[in-house]
């Protein structure tokens, strides 16, 4: 059941009801009950709920067209029969061409206003309420239907439907739903779900979704299923879903962000689409699995039905070869063999005949693999490895044994790895991996190590295009990409990368990958305007993706000063709250105070610790730093749960395609403030225009005014609900932070605006 507090102020002529996703509510207070009257069982009698008891949203796409039905449940908890308005926001530059709404089961006329008209009702109901949030839709047109009666303690049903043309910019289609509700909720979501078919009529390439976590289920070509299901969740973000129509092999989807006068964002995402099976590279490849002693009982089974599983779902063109070790290693055929009915047989008996026993040995394992590499064999070549311990015979030091595992892989085998339980070491695998240009997975042991690797086989088992460039052409130069080095393709599975840009308009993208040993290169025409502020998103997107490689980095190769600032001023100006960076944000803002280099308004998570004295008993800042970079005398910790967990959610943040991936470590930085109340550090901060904003004691701050190096910038002092307030809402720039609130201090234009009761 979802609950949102829906806020009425009794001595207002119009009432912000709190908004849910899709639309919100503004109620009219009842003109026959006395607007001082205290509510049974409500502590304030200024406020009282109404609950959206479910959400629900179902859309068909065919090509272009997007027809939206949304179902939706709610209950009025008071004595009071109330009046309102529901308001449903029209996306920007969206065409509706069909609208219907039914309230408990009665169909009602629904009266669409363009945005002009409809920003005179926003600016009303904000100069009636005194309330700025609704400021989040103005200039955007919306649909408008009364709602009488509401009656007290029932329920109101809704469902309404709408057709809407999808926009479309450098091939790439958006389909929107306004979900950003955070702000008018004092309660989470408890329950939201979409469900979006598309029908693209035409091949489906890229299908993503860089706001949310998303399920994505390909039917063909042409069709796919798109799912997402929430619970007890604060929506701070819009519902985006982007994908693209393309006959050709590869198809390319661009997106940007780019504000004036500044470097852009980009957001480029590579897919195959569904393939076809003739499409399918043929493999090589070899599993290497961990049977020493420490691998007996329950990891061992399970180990070994992973590797039945990947056996069973080999492509019919591959070859294999099983090579399990301990204090040895030793192989089913001593090299790969090609994949028949005799063949998968002789594996099956081979795992089944695999029992643990003795060391350790990785660098025999991994020199067995390495050399079953036909010398001439153009055919792409990976390697599984699992293991769930240390090494213990042969070269045991991780250094010397890195060494010769790079100089028995020369020709760049991608190596996965898997890292069973936590007495580890973390660094080898993940260096291992980093270094062949692969993935690295732990398997905890409270988890299913079949589950986690048949999962990745099923992604991994098909490559479309290996060893992948891709280069822009003079007109736009580009910088700070990630991935640093591009994985392989595989069928059904897309790839993204992002980086920033220089330069705009008209641009060609070369794409260029070994297809069954030979190079291919695809061309992609694209245009990259000069100013779109629109996909806030990817800057945010691009600097999780930085910081979580700048991590990797400091974990696997030792801290230094420029990697610590610029991990500190991205962290700072994107928002990107963890364990890690929220310590080294509030040293060096405790530095910066006692030097009197910025001043206390300016800063924007010391705040919050002067105001919880038992912070450092809360959140453990030691073990963190420890595991990350080492603390004091103490030595980065290379095994053990921290460090599994520390090389996990550095990968995810480096490898971020939604904006859910980018808060690693949140359940870490929770404390209780000087009040009592439980907080966490990574609470009351969003991003808008590509950087963060945060609030502290209900005053919101701009994280380029504390990134600011300028003290003689001109500052602009504007009371709350003013005619200059109203006036400055005429530019669209500002109207997004003016909705944070009434105490608001943001950059634009190079000056200081600061919003004040």
């Amino acid at each position: 059941m979802q609950k949102i507090i829906l806020l009425v102020t009794t001595t207002l002529l119009f009432n912000i009801a709190a908004s849910y996703a899709g639309g919100f509510i503004i109620v009219m207070p009842d003109k026959h009950s006395n607007p001082n009257a205290i509510i049974p069982g409500q502590p304030n009698p200024a406020l009282f709920p109404l609950e959206s008891r479910s959400t629900q949203v179902n859309t068909s796409i065919s090509g272009q067209t997007a027809t939206t039905t949304i179902k939706q449940v709610f209950f009025n908890p008071t004595n009071r029969q109330l009046e309102g308005y529901f308001l449903f926001p029209v996306p920007k530059d969206v065409v509706i061409s069909k609208f219907t709404m039914d309230i408990n089961g009665v169909k009602h006329e629904a009266e669409l206003l363009d945005a002009t008209k409809a920003r005179k009702i926003y600016e009303e109901i904000v100069r009636r309420s005194k309330d700025p949030a609704l400021l989040e839709y103005y200039g955007k047109g919306m649909f408008r239907v009364r709602i009488f009666p509401i009656l007290a303690k029932k329920e109101q049903k809704i469902q309404l439907t709408y057709t809407e043309t999808l926009s479309k910019n450098n091939g790439t289609i958006e389909y929107s739903f306004p979900m950003n509700t955070e702000k008018y909720s004092a309660k989470p979501i408890q329950q939201i779900s979409f469900k979006i078919d598309i029908d693209g009529k035409e091949k489906i390439k890229t299908v993503y979704c860089p706001t949310h976590p998303v399920e994505i289920i390909r039917k063909g070509a042409e069709k796919a299923t798109v799912g997402f299901e929430a619970s007890n969740v604060k929506s701070d973000r819009d519902f985006k879903l982007y994908f693209n129509l393309d006959n050709s092999k590869l198809g390319l989807s661009l997106l940007n962000y780019k504000m004036p006068n500044e470097d852009g964002y980009f957001f480029l995402n590579l897919s195959p689409g569904f393939g076809n099976e003739h499409e399918i590279v043929a493999k090589d490849i070899v599993f290497v699995m961990d049977k020493s002693g420490s691998m007996a009982s329950d990891k061992l089974d399970q180990a070994k039905k992973a590797l039945r599983f990947c056996v069973e779902n080999l492509n019919k063109n591959d070859r294999f070869e099983i090579i399990p070790f301990s204090t040895e290693a030793t192989s089913l055929f001593g090299k790969v063999e090609q994949l028949n009915t005799s063949n998968k047989q002789k594996a099956i008996d081979f795992i089944d005949d695999i029992n643990p026993i003795g060391g350790t040995n990785i660098e025999e394992a991994l020199d067995l693999a390495l050399s079953a590499q036909e010398t001439n064999s153009k055919r792409p070549f990976f390697v599984v490895f699992m293991t769930d311990g240390k090494p213990t015979i042969g070269e045991t030091e991780e250094d010397p044994l890195l060494k010769k595992v790079a100089a028995m892989n020369k020709k760049n085998v991608r190596i996965f790895t898997f890292g069973i339980g936590t007495n580890l070491n973390t660094h080898l695998l993940d260096k291992i991996t980093a270094s062949t240009n692969a993935y690295r997975t732990y398997v905890l042991p409270d988890e299913d190590i079949e589950l986690k690797v048949s999962d990745f086989y099923s992604k991994a088992s098909s490559p479309v295009l290996t060893d992948i460039s891709i280069e822009f052409d003079k007109n736009v130069r580009i910088s700070d990409v990630y991935d640093k080095k591009l994985p392989d393709l595989f069928k059904g599975g897309s790839i993204s990368l992002m980086g920033r840009y220089k330069g705009s308009g008209k641009s060609t993208i070369t794409v260029s990958g070994n297809i069954n040993g030979a190079r291919k290169t695809f061309q992609y025409s694209v245009d990259l305007s000069n100013e779109n502020t629109e996909l806030d998103f990817i800057p945010n997107l691009w600097a999780s993706r930085a910081v979580g490689y700048l991590l990797d980095q400091i974990r696997l190769h030792g801290e230094n000063e420029e990697l610590v600032k610029e991990v500190t001023r991205l962290a700072k100006k994107h928002g990107i709250i963890t364990p890690y960076t929220s310590y080294l944000i509030l040293e060096d803002e405790a530095v910066a105070s006692r030097n009197q280099a910025i001043q206390e308004q300016d800063l924007i998570l010391r705040p919050r610790a002067l105001d919880a004295p038992q912070l450092s008993d809360d959140i453990d800042f030691e073990e963190e730093v420890e595991t990350i970079a080492g603390f004091g005398a103490n030595a980065k910790k290379k095994d053990g749960k921290s460090s599994v967990r520390a090389s996990k959610e550095s990968q995810t943040m480096n490898k971020a395609s939604n904006l859910a991936e980018i808060k690693q470590g949140v359940e870490r930085l929770a404390y209780k403030d000087s009040s009592g109340k439980h907080r966490n550090l990574s609470e009351g901060i969003v991003n808008i225009q590509g950087r963060a904003m945060y609030n502290n004691n209900n005053e919101w701050l701009d994280a380029n005014i504390s990134l600011n190096q300028n003290k003689n910038i001109k500052t602009n002092r504007i009371k709350f609900n003013s005619e200059a307030y109203f006036k400055l809402m005429e530019n669209q720039e500002a109207v997004a932070f003016l909705a944070l609130g009434k105490n608001v201090r943001f950059m634009m234009n190079n000056e200081v605006y600061e919003i004040h009761e």
